[in-house]
C-alpha cells in the first residue's frame, strides 16, 4: 500500500470523494481542498487513472517531508531513492505547486527537486537524466503545503481532464471533468435513461462525455500517454487487466442524447470530436437557435449547457437580450424539464427570470462559476410581462425621442445623447452614433447597491434594442467613473475600428470600443460652431486638442492657420486624420507637448485661442500636476501673451463647481463673456452642468 493523492478543480470535491469511494471502497480518504489522499495500491492508483471522470491528477507519493527552507526541500528531494523509478537515460519533468515564505517561486521549487535527483544519479556515477517538459519519461509532481512538501509521480502524466479525443474547440472550451460534473450535479447521471440535450453545445463536450456515461465507457480509454509508462515500478499485467475489463464492461446507449448549436461551423466541430471519441452515432446534432429551441423528445428529460458568460464588457449588450428570449423560450416549451447551466455571471442567468432549485460553485478553469439548476415546472415557467410600455426606463427613453424627433430632424448630425441619467435608478449616459449606441455607465453612488446597479444595467441593455430598434451588436457599454491623469486616455479593447461620422458639414472619425471617450465630446457642438464663426483670416490655437474636432471647424470657417497641440500621440495622429477626411487646406501645424508648460516658452502669436482643458492631470509626461481651479489664470495669463492685439480666447472646461477667477481676468485686461447657455446643445440642455465656457477679448 501506497500513499496516493488525487487531486481535481474547486468546487469538485465532494463528488470526487464519493466518485474514488465507488472505484476503490476500501479507501479512508483525507479530505483537503482541490484534493485528497488514502492509501491504496497500484490497481487502485491504475483504477482512478483509467476511470475517474472528475480527477486531475493521480500522483504516486514518494516522499513527504520539510520544505521550510531550499535546503530542507532539497533534503526531502534526496530522500527518495530514485534508482528505483527512473532510470538515468530517462527524461524527467517537475511541476512544482505551492510558495511558502521561504519557496517564493514555483520554479525555483522546480528546479531544487529536479538539482537533487540529478545530483542523486551523478553521485552514483551515472549519467545525468535529461528534462523533458512536454512528454517527459517520468513526470515528476511536487506539492507544497506551509512547511512541507508532498513529492510523487503524476501517474497521468498529464492533467486527466485531456480525453485525447478532441480534435478541434471553441473560444471558450469547457473542460471535460467540468462537463462530468455538471451532468452528475444535474441529476441526470442518476436517470440516465431520460433524454439529454446541450442547445449550446459548442464544441460538444457535454453531450460526448455524457455518451461515455450512459456507454459506460472509461474517459482514460483513449489515451496514449501515461506518467507510468515508462516508470520502473509500473506493472503492466495489471494495467492491461483493468483496460480489458473496461473495454467489456461498455454497453450500448440506451437514452437519446442531443447537442445543438447555432454555428454550424461549432456543430461541425462537435460531430468530428465525438467521431473521434466514438460515440458519433449516440448523439443527435443539429444547427439551431437556442432561443427558438424545442425539446427533441415529448418525454422531458435533462437540459445541461455552458453558455456564453459575457467576461469581457461589450458581450454583455449582445447577451442579455439573448438570455431574455432564451428565459422565455424556455417557458413557452420546456415545461416538464430539468435545465442545468454554468455561468460565472451569476446575474446574466437571473436574465432568465427563472427560479432556482439548486445552487453549486465550482472553477471552470481560473474562471469562478456558479452551476444553477432549474426545474421546469407550473411556478417556473409562468411568463413575466416585459412590455417596454410598461417599464419606467423604457417609457423615459421613449419620452425623450420623441421630444427630440423635430431638433433631430433639423440638426445636421447623426451623433446625439438620447439619455442622461434622466432617473436616477439608470443612472447611464446613451449617445447616438448613427447606426451604433454607446451606452456609458457612471460608477454607482453609496446609496446604490452594486448588485441593484447591475440589475438596472442589464434592463438598460434589454430595452434599448426595442426601442430604439439599434441591434445589440451595435451597442458599445462603458464604464464611467472619476477620471485622474491621462486614464480618459487609457485603451480597454484593441479592435482598432473606426466610423465616420457627420456634425455640421464636417465628418469625424470616431472609435466606439477602444477607448472610454469615442474622439467626439457631444457637448462642445454648439462651442465647435462658435470656433468657426469667429476663425476666418485669424491664426487659430487649439489647445488640448484631443482629436482635432476644433481645428478642423476652425479650417472650415476659414482660419489663417491652425496650430494643433496635444500631449497623445495617439490623438494627435487622430487630429492629423480628421483634417486630411474634411479635404482641408492651408497651413495646419501638429505639435505633440504638454500644453500645460508649452505654452509658457512658446513665442508663437494668435488671433484666437482655445482651450479646453481636463479638469485634472497627473500624467506621468507632465512635469508636475494639473488642477483647472488652481492653475487656469496661469494657464490663461500665458496665452495672454501669445494674443495679438484685439485677440480672443475660448475657455472652457467641465469641472464641477469650477470658479472662474474673474477678478485676475480683468487684471490681464480681458472682458468676460459667460457662453456656458449657448454652447450646450438641445440634447444636453436637461444638464446645463456639463460644461461651463467664457469668451475673454482683449
Amino acid at each position: 500500500m501506497n500513499t496516493i493523492l488525487v487531486t481535481t478543480s474547486r468546487g469538485l470535491d465532494e463528488l470526487l470523494k464519493q466518485e474514488i469511494l465507488t472505484l476503490c471502497p476500501d479507501a479512508q480518504i483525507k479530505l483537503a481542498p482541490g484534493m485528497m489522499q488514502f492509501e491504496g495500491s497500484k490497481e487502485d492508483a491504475y483504477r482512478l487513472c483509467l476511470w475517474s471522470r472528475l480527477a486531475n491528477r493521480v500522483i504516486w507519493v514518494l516522499a513527504t517531508g520539510k520544505a521550510n527552507d531550499a535546503d530542507a526541500l532539497y533534503d526531502t528531494a534526496m530522500s527518495v531513492d530514485w534508482q528505483l523509478h527512473m532510470a538515468s537515460s530517462h527524461t524527467l519533468s517537475v511541476q512544482f505547486i505551492g510558495t511558502n515564505f521561504a519557496i517564493k517561486n514555483t520554479q525555483f521549487g522546480a528546479v531544487k527537486i529536479k538539482d537533487a535527483i540529478v545530483d542523486q544519479f551523478v553521485e552514483q556515477g551515472l549519467a545525468r537524466p535529461s528534462v523533458e517538459r512536454k512528454l517527459p519519461d517520468f513526470p515528476v509532481y511536487a506539492r507544497l503545503q506551509r512547511d512541507n512538501v508532498i513529492i510523487g509521480l503524476d501517474m497521468a502524466g498529464a492533467s486527466l481532464h485531456q480525453r485525447a479525443y478532441r480534435q478541434q474547440t471553441g473560444d471558450a472550451p469547457l473542460k471535460e471533468h467540468i462537463a462530468c460534473a455538471m451532468l452528475m450535479r444535474s441529476g441526470w447521471t442518476e436517470n440516465t435513461e431520460a433524454p439529454l440535450t446541450d442547445i449550446m453545445c459548442g464544441s460538444g463536450t457535454i453531450a460526448i462525455e455524457a455518451a461515455y456515461i450512459a456507454r459506460n465507457i472509461a474517459p482514460g480509454m483513449k489515451r496514449q500517454f501515461w506518467g507510468f509508462n515508462k516508470w520502473l515500478g509500473h506493472e503492466a499485467a495489471i494495467w492491461d487487466a483493468l483496460v480489458e475489463s473496461a473495454l467489456a464492461s461498455q454497453k450500448p446507449a440506451a437514452t437519446g442524447i442531443y447537442a445543438a448549436d447555432s454555428s454550424r461551423k461549432m456543430v461541425s466541430i462537435a460531430k468530428a470530436n465525438a467521431d473521434f471519441a466514438g460515440v458519433f452515432s449516440d448523439i443527435s446534432f443539429s444547427v439551431q437557435d437556442a432561443t427558438k429551441s424545442s425539446p427533441p423528445t415529448a418525454v422531458p428529460g435533462f437540459v445541461v449547457s455552458n453558455p456564453p458568460y459575457g467576461e469581457r464588457l461589450g458581450e454583455l449588450t449582445s447577451l442579455i437580450p439573448l438570455f431574455n428570449d432564451w428565459g422565455k423560450r424556455f417557458k413557452e416549451a420546456w415545461k416538464g424539464w430539468h435545465v442545468t447551466l454554468l455561468s460565472s455571471n451569476r446575474d446574466l442567468l437571473r436574465v432568465l427570470k427563472l427560479r432556482a432549485s439548486k445552487d453549486y460553485a465550482m472553477n471552470n478553469g481560473k474562471l469562478e462559476c456558479r452551476l444553477v439548476n432549474y426545474a421546469l415546472n407550473e411556478e417556473n415557467v409562468v411568463q413575466f410581462n416585459e412590455d417596454a410600455g410598461d417599464h419606467e426606463f423604457a417609457n423615459r427613453l421613449k419620452k425623450n425621442l420623441k421630444r427630440l424627433k423635430s431638433w433631430i430632424k433639423k440638426t445636421d448630425t447623426n451623433c446625439y445623447r438620447i439619455y442622461d441619467a434622466d432617473l436616477p435608478d439608470y443612472n447611464v449616459a446613451i449617445d447616438r452614433y448613427d447606426d451604433w449606441l454607446v451606452v456609458q455607465e457612471y460608477a454607482p453612488p453609496k446609496t446604490v447597491s452594486e448588485d441593484k446597479a447591475r440589475k438596472r444595467l442589464q434592463e438598460v441593455l434589454l430595452y434599448l434594442p426595442t426601442v430604439t430598434g439599434v441591434s445589440p451588436k451595435q451597442i458599445a457599454l462603458k464604464v464611467r467613473s472619476q477620471q485622474k491623469g491621462t486614464k480618459q486616455y487609457e485603451k480597454f479593447n484593441q479592435t482598432g475600428e473606426m466610423m465616420t461620422v457627420h456634425e455640421n458639414g464636417a465628418q469625424f472619425l470616431v472609435n466606439l470600443t477602444d477607448y472610454l471617450d469615442t474622439g467626439l465630446f457631444l457637448d462642445h457642438r454648439n462651442t465647435r460652431q462658435k470656433v468657426m464663426q469667429l476663425a476666418k483670416g485669424k491664426d487659430v490655437l487649439n489647445l488640448f486638442s484631443y482629436t482635432g474636432s476644433v481645428s478642423v471647424f476652425a479650417a472650415k470657417g476659414g482660419a489663417k492657420s491652425v496650430t494643433t497641440v496635444d500631449m497623445s500621440k495617439t490623438y494627435l495622429d487622430w487630429a492629423k486624420k480628421n483634417v486630411a477626411l474634411n479635404k482641408l487646406q492651408g497651413p495646419h501645424a501638429f505639435i505633440q507637448a504638454d500644453c500645460t508648460t508649452w505654452l509658457s516658452d512658446h513665442k508663437g502669436k494668435y488671433d484666437l485661442i482655445f482651450i479646453d482643458p481636463p479638469s485634472f492631470s497627473n500624467s506621468k509626461r507632465m512635469q508636475s500636476t494639473w488642477d483647472v481651479q488652481r492653475d487656469h489664470i496661469m494657464m490663461l495669463t500665458h496665452a495672454h501673451k501669445c494674443l495679438n492685439e484685439k485677440g480672443t480666447i475660448i475657455f472652457s472646461n467641465n469641472k464641477r463647481g469650477f470658479k472662474l477667477d474673474s477678478a485676475a481676468l480683468e487684471t490681464l485686461g480681458f472682458e468676460i463673456e459667460n457662453i456656458t447657455k449657448e454652447t450646450i446643445p438641445e440634447d444636453f440642455a436637461r444638464k446645463g452642468n456639463i460644461h461651463q465656457c467664457w469668451v475673454l477679448t482683449l
